[in-house]
């Protein structure tokens, strides 16, 4: 299932994942074998206990994957013995990290390896119940930490789906053959296409205001009002109804889109997934290419793949990330693309660049400073550059663009600060220079010092440049609907169409620094101590704060229905996970499956 090394079982202080599940409120003394496990440093992270996000068909224990001609099912087939963590059972489908992470491979996989398939049908393989939502135990037993970051992971996995049906158009459909609750309806909300089953238990709800004191956590509430648009005041029913919505009313509130009796039910799940396979632009006879296995060497202070690293100073909290160009810019057309599959640079750059960042979120809680560099020619990067961009329509180039995509978005829903460093020796091209302008700063390199002296190489074209390409212009938007650049240059729109002038052109610090692509341009005598405060400045700052400045200022613009998810549902749920009435001794996830009625504290704040 996952790459999880755990300790013998007696005599252990725990894993991290049991570290992550630790509980987290105050007033309960937990027992010693659930007390958070730190090293020396502090670091809550330790070299054999890291939550991995690697893992393949061969190895899932949650979902079976089947593909028949242009349509694929993903069955959800719970092992309720097989938690990624210990102390709960996984019962009735529900899930937990461990069953998503394989989720997220399976979406991957489709889209990479299954070009043919047009349709990808969600069922469940258990009979009554299609899945009753994320694991209360789990939740009720997780560290702050780690609750907010597994609803933003879920929440991730979940727009991806969205993102293979609308930049794929790999559509989804969700066979609805039982009871689906809280999470378990919410995974159907992220499809194209909803059937239930119309018998006497089959129901959708949205129970956890009524239930657990809590919200929806991946995006029920503004799926059903902004993507389904229910009418508000049904939505408020049906987010404070435990029992669910069965049949004709759940289709007449226009919480699915299908009601089919028992007998019925699996010829029309084939039928429509036919027809939307059938309505897919995907290519019906090319042949996929195998995922990438980003595997990375993993040391205390640094993670090492092929084209990226991390390197972790844990006095400053900081992790300087760099990402490296290949020696080569390699293949030219969508058939030498196609053969070099995995090793292509942009697939295998962005496979490890989303794996890092995921394991820096879960691994490395405390490190809240990912300082971005690059390293390379940047004459390389360009000509990859030229590639991609003269071939996006091809399906392989396609989905690396949406890979990035969807990683870039990853980096700015992360709750860190980011800091990009164009200096000596940076390869700030293109989709790279997105990397950039998805940070909170840029720092540039002048080169110069005291207005005359050059760097130290005696260079001009040593000096470090950023050069803009089509991937800074539209096919990278953020979750805002914008491009990083529209949403930098917000009161300005026409600036940057002025910006596609420079297209392939290499700016300079003094040049980049007029046009606003950075936010300083510094000598060499300056460049050292100025990033020293920054970073210092941030690691004195309350990590709260950041987090929540960062995320105002990030998304700029026009709302849409993620910016909604990430932005208003995540805030007030991450709030509301920390009051008692959710998490506290009595409070509604601690009490839940106990028998014992919540005790709320009934002040309105």
């Amino acid at each position: 299932m996952l790459d999880v090394v755990h300790l013998p079982a007696r005599g252990r202080r725990g894993t991290l994942v049991d570290t992550l599940l630790a509980p987290n409120v105050s007033t309960d003394r937990p027992e010693p074998h659930d007390l958070p496990v730190e090293s020396p440093s502090g670091s809550v992270t330790l070299l054999d206990r890291s939550i991995s996000f690697r893992t393949h068909p061969e190895r899932y224990r949650h979902w079976k994957l089947t593909i028949d001609g242009r349509v694929a099912t993903l069955a959800l087939d719970v092992d309720e013995d097989s938690p990624i963590a210990r102390g709960y059972e996984l019962k009735l489908n529900s899930y937990d990290l461990g069953v998503d992470i394989e989720l997220r491979d399976a979406i991957l996989r489709l889209r990479f390896e299954h070009p043919e398939v047009g349709a990808v049908v969600i069922a469940s393989a258990k009979d009554k119940v299609f899945c009753s939502g994320a694991n209360i135990q789990m939740l009720a037993s997780s560290n702050h930490s780690f609750k907010v970051n597994f609803c933003k992971f879920t929440n991730e996995t979940r727009n991806q789906i969205e993102e293979a049906s609308h930049y794929s158009g790999q559509h989804y459909l969700c066979a609805v053959g039982g009871t689906a609750a809280g999470g378990g309806y919410e995974l159907a909300l992220a499809t194209d296409y909803i059937i239930l089953v119309d018998d006497s238990s089959a129901a959708v709800s949205l129970p956890e205001v009524p239930l657990l004191g809590v919200l929806p956590g991946t995006g029920g509430l503004t799926r059903l009002v902004d993507k389904r648009k229910v009418r508000r005041d049904i939505a408020d029913v049906v987010a404070t109804k435990i029992e669910g919505t069965r049949g004709r009313k759940a289709l007449e509130w226009g919480l699915v889109d299908e009601i089919v009796p028992k007998s019925a039910f699996s010829s029309k799940v084939h039928e429509v997934a036919t027809r939307l396979a059938d309505s897919s632009p995907r290519p019906k006879d090319v042949r996929g290419i195998s995922l990438p296995d980003p595997e990375p060497e993993i040391y205390p202070n640094s993670v090492i793949y092929p084209y990226v690293r991390a390197d972790i100073d844990r006095s400053s909290r900081t992790a300087t990330i760099t990402i490296s160009a290949p020696k080569d810019s390699g293949p030219v057309d969508p058939e030498s693309i196609a053969e070099a599959g995995p090793s292509w640079w942009p697939l295998a750059m962005v496979s490890q660049l989303d794996d890092l960042i995921l394991w820096l979120r879960f691994n490395e809680a405390t490190i809240g400073t990912f300082l971005m560099k690059t390293r390379g020619e940047p004459a390389v990067v360009d000509s990859i550059e030229r590639t991609m961009w003269t071939y996006r329509d091809n399906w392989l180039v396609n989905e690396v663009i949406s890979w990035i995509r969807s990683t870039l978005r990853r980096l700015e829903t992360s709750s860190r600060s980011l800091i990009a460093l164009v200096d000596e020796g940076s390869c700030f091209v293109g989709t790279l220079a997105e990397v950039a302008f998805a940070c909170d700063r840029i720092y540039m390199l002048t080169g110069l010092s005291d207005g005359e002296t050059p760097l130290s190489s005696g260079h001009s074209s040593d000096l470090p440049t950023i050069r803009l390409t089509p991937a800074n212009f539209g096919p990278l938007t953020m979750d805002n609907g914008l491009t990083r650049l529209e949403s930098r240059f917000l009161k300005d729109p026409d600036h940057v169409s002025e910006l596609a002038e420079y297209m392939y052109k290499a700016i300079d610090a003094v040049e980049a620094d007029e046009l606003g692509l950075v936010t300083f341009a510094l000598d060499e005598i300056d460049w050292d101590d100025e990033i020293r405060l920054v970073v210092e400045e941030r690691a004195s700052f309350s990590p709260d704060a950041l987090t929540a400045m960062e995320a105002n200022l990030r998304f700029c613009g026009p709302e849409t229905v993620t910016t909604k998810i990430f932005g208003r549902l995540s805030a007030w749920q991450n709030w509301v996970f920390q009051r008692p009435n959710a998490t506290g001794p009595q409070g509604a996830l601690r009490s839940y499956g106990t028998g014992i009625r919540p005790s709320f504290e009934h002040i309105r704040t």
